[in-house]
Order: C-alpha cells, then structure tokens, then sequence
C-alpha cells in the first residue's frame, strides 16, 4: 500500500486542520498527559506503507510521534484523513471495542506510541485531564465524520422504506455514513465500479468493501462490530441496566462511578425514546435546550468515562432469578449473569390499524421528527398525530422546514397532556394549526405518502389535506414481553409496579423511567430515578453479600 497517492488538500484532511467546529478534535496534549501516555504505551517504528490496521479491526491509541499514518477508503483507496506527528489516531468507538471505520497506513519516516485500549480506559477512569481531553476529542472527530459522511459505510438503494430505516439507525447511533440512490445516475454508477450493487433492494456498503444486501440493523450492527462491547456467553457484572434511555443512562453512570460493574444492554440506540425528540426545553440548566441525541450522546460518554459498557443493538430476550443473581438470555442465545438488574426498557409507540399505513412506513408515515425526516416536508405540509410533549416537540421542529404544520388531538385541548411552554408555542405559531378533538381516518398514496384524512367530531365532517408526511405519536406500551417468567408484578397495562422507591416484587430487581407504573413521564424524572436508583441497588448487593 506504499503506492497510495498524498494528493492536496482537496482529497485530505489534515489533523494540523485546528480551526473551526473541527479545532476540539486536535487537542494539544500537556506534558503530564503525554507522560502518562508515554508510560502506558509502546513505541513503534512501522515501515512505509505498513497496513497498521484494516477497516473492521479492532485498533489501539496510535499517538504519532514523527511521520504521519493514513486512513484511507478502501472502495477506490483514497486518501481521506492524514493524521501528523503531534497528534493522535483514534476514535469514539475505539474507546468502546468498536472496529475501525477506516484502515491506517503508515507514511515514511512515522514512529508511533501505541496505547492498548485496555491501558487507554484505565487512564481515562484515574486521570481528569486526559479524560477531559480524549473524551472531547473523540466525541468531536466522531461528529467530524458524520458531517463529512466520512466512515466508510455507505447506503445505497431506493428512497423507500428499507433504505429509511437503515438510515434511522445510523443516525441514531451515531454512526458516519452516506447516502447514495439508484436515482441518481451518476453517484450509482461511481459506486458501481468498485462495488457489486444488486439489481433491486437495499444495499450496505462497509469500509473493508463488503456488501451486504437487504441487511437487517442486526446485521448492519455486526458487520460494523458496534454491538459486541464486553459481551460473550456467560460474562458477568455486578448490574446489568436493560434499556438505554435516560433512565438507564443515570443509572450507569451513578452505579459505575460509584464502582460497580455496570453492563447497559439497549435493543434500538442510545438515548431511547428520548434520544427522538429534536428539543427538550425544560431539562435543568440547559435553557436554550437540547436534543434527545445530544443527551443520550453525552450521557453515553459519561457512562464509558466511568468504565460501563453499553451493548447496542442488543435486546434481553428472557430474565430470570437464580442463585447469586440473575441470569439473562440476550437475543443471539448469549447469557448475561448479573448480580442486580434494573429495569428501564421504556415504551415503544403504538401503531395505529389504518389500512395502507404499514405500507407507507418510511415512505411518508414516520414515529420520530429529525434531521433525516426534514427534507421531506420542506415547503409542504406535515400532519403530527398526538397530544403529548413529544408531539409538541416534533411539530415545532417541523415548522421550521415545512410550509404548515397540523396536529391532530383526541381532546378538546391540550391542557392535560402537554407541558404549557409547548402548548403556548403551538397555539401562537403562524405555521402551526391544533385541530382538536380530531382523529387520523385515512391515508392515501402509492409509492409515498400523498394525502391525509382525519375526522373532526366537533364539526362533524372530514378534512382531507395533500401531505408530505405524517407524525404518529400516540401514546405508548411498555417494553416489558421480555420480563414474562420473571415472576415481576406488572399492572393491568403491562408497566412494572415497585414499591419502596424503585424495588419490584422480585429482590435485585429493580425499575425506573417509562417502564415503571405511576411514573412521570418526563426526562428529568427519567434521570433522577435512574441516579437514585443506585442507592438501592447497593443496599441489596450488600445485603445479599455481593460485595
């Protein structure tokens, strides 16, 4: 690989590139960080050309000492990043056990400092500085790929159903990636001459040039090796954290901070149905509020700043009590053995049985408002179905994109079920109307959405519109099928009941967040009976004589 070109600066990036939103991702290391560095690593000397690691494998901290390493995309082997001495390679998901998005290549005269990621997480848990320092530089190079669309992973097929969910994943999970359509001749046809493309469906493209076709998120999540994190049949940890919302996010960071072996299993992404909502407004401290992802992503490195690990896409297909513990039967027919378990799978939003609306999912019908949805309403009209702050939340997103919004509501008003800084916003928004006491009957459309119909019980008619897209955010059930031969109580509606603050009727087993009967269904709370929930999980491992 010695012959891969070093063209200008209109085909690299450079890490001496310290300007702009991208300057966090080049941090200066202090001396006491490099000394720490120094005394936990080992030197290299790499011949020129060297592969020092191909796109799939797991890879260390490389700190470029003199020289420079290449990362390069193996589709038409160019030159995407040149990182130069001073500075070093890594990655969020390095931090985590992931594999690498982009293969590195050594260039002439380049001597590294390796640090073994084991090493690396120590230094994070006993040193502030570096943590501070890494952390922000990792989490900065990983939106600096997103931005870029620079991981390697591209997903090609139509603008249809299979493509949009695949992309739902990527951007809930973070991960760098780009679009390309059938549609577009050209950009098909480059992708064409390194890469088998099927004739019809989706296609994956990952950065070692393998081809996955029709693949499901599971898949994807495989062949990226994001979903492996400390995972093997029979691993065990002190507390095992089912879900990775808000609540479980406190959670682990409360119990791994506090010295426990926190393993977090999450089935979609990180975040949960909070990592949906373009914009908490009301979340303490942030008044200029925040998005789902943002919280769900800082929370994240929080977690794995205290040395938790977080599973993802993985879902617990079956808990149950044994001696010492629980036992947890993960959806690949791995077992989790843990000492306490917490409960904090959340809800999942209900679908509604509209002829032809399955049909249209991703299409037009959609359960989340982001960045990836607000193309499709540009200039147009969106209708959002619910009377809940999510909702609230989708439709003023929407507004800043679409030509008008509607929000279609069971009730008279929406005094019971949405915060009031959310109500007011709506009702005095130009481009946003509240159709009350109003209710989704009809969808038309073939190949996408094309028209909506609701019923308007107070007139007593129906309103047929021409729509972009259609929001259904409709209340929800909870994620609790997995918890049937545990032996906890659940209610009449399938939420886990506790007692006592967060204890089910099972010892070590605890609930918070969404999942738990009688809670508030608001962030915050999520976050705070997660954090407060560690209390009790110590009180029963040391009652129980686990430590």
């Amino acid at each position: 690989m010695s012959d891969i070109p070093v063209t200008d600066e209109r085909t690299i990036y450079s890490s001496r590139r310290r300007d702009g939103e991208d300057a966090a991702a080049w941090p200066v290391l202090s001396d006491q960080a490099m000394a720490l560095l120094r005394a936990a690593g080992e030197v290299l000397e790499p011949a020129a050309g060297e592969v020092l690691w191909e796109a799939g494998e797991e890879y260390d901290l490389n700190l470029v000492l003199t020289g420079g390493v290449l990362l390069v995309d193996r589709r038409d082997d160019r030159v995407v990043f040149v990182v130069e001495a001073g500075d070093f390679v890594g990655e969020l998901g390095m931090l985590m056990g992931q594999r690498a998005f982009l293969p590195g290549i050594a260039a002439e005269g380049t001597t590294l400092l390796r640090v073994r990621v084991a090493q690396l997480q120590r230094l994070v848990e006993v040193s502030g500085e570096l943590s501070d320092v890494l952390l922000t530089a990792l989490d900065a190079r990983r939106g600096m790929l997103k931005r870029m669309g620079e991981g390697g992973l591209v997903l090609a097929g139509d603008d249809d159903r299979d493509l949009h969910r695949l992309q739902d994943f990527a951007e809930r999970n973070q991960l760098p990636y780009r679009t390309v359509l059938r549609t577009d001749g050209p950009a098909w046809a480059e992708l064409g001459q390194t890469t088998a493309l099927p004739a019809t469906g989706t296609a994956v493209v990952t950065g070692e040039r393998r081809v996955l076709t029709s693949p499901t998120t599971r898949d994807l999540a495989s062949a990226l090796g994001i979903d492996q994190w400390g995972v093997a049949d029979g691993v065990r940890c002190d507390l095992l954290v089912v879900g990775a919302g808000p609540a479980g996010l406190a959670a682990a960071v409360y119990g791994a901070s506090e010295g426990l072996d926190v393993l977090v299993v999450e089935d979609v992404a990180v975040g949960g149905q909070a990592g949906r909502s373009s914009r908490i407004e009301n979340y303490l401290g942030f008044y200029r509020g925040l998005s789902g992802a943002e919280l769900g992503r800082a929370a994240m490195l929080q977690a794995v700043k205290f040395g938790a690990r977080l599973v993802t896409p993985r879902s617990v297909s079956a808990l149950v009590p044994e001696a010492g513990g629980f036992r947890a039967r993960l959806d690949d027919q791995d077992d989790v053995l843990a000492s306490a378990v917490i409960v904090a799978s959340g809800v999942r939003y209900r679908r509604l049985d509209l002829p032809g609306l399955a049909e249209l999912e991703g299409r037009g019908v959609y359960y989340a408002a982001s960045q990836l949805e607000a193309p499709v309403v540009a200039g147009r009209a969106a209708v959002v179905v619910g009377g809940a702050n999510s909702a609230g939340q989708a439709a003023l997103f929407l507004a800043r994109y679409a030509g008008h919004v509607h929000v279609l509501i069971r009730r008279a008003d929406l005094a019971e079920t949405m915060s009031n800084y959310l109500t007011q916003r709506l009702l005095h928004h130009e481009r946003i109307t509240v159709h009350p006491r109003s209710e989704l009957s009809r969808v038309e459309g073939a190949d996408r959405l094309e028209a909506v119909t609701w019923h308007d019980r107070a007139r007593g008619q129906d309103v047929t519109i021409d729509a972009a897209a259609l929001f259904l955010m409709i209340g929800a059930e909870p994620g609790t099928t997995w918890l049937q031969g545990s032996g906890v109580d659940l209610d009449g509606k399938g939420f886990v009941v506790t007692h006592d603050g967060f204890a089910t009727s099972v010892p070590g087993m605890f609930a918070v967040g969404d999942v738990r009967a009688g809670s508030v269904k608001r962030v915050a709370s999520a976050v705070g009976e997660g954090s407060v929930a560690i209390s009790a999980v110590h009180t029963y491992l040391a009652e129980a004589g686990h430590h």
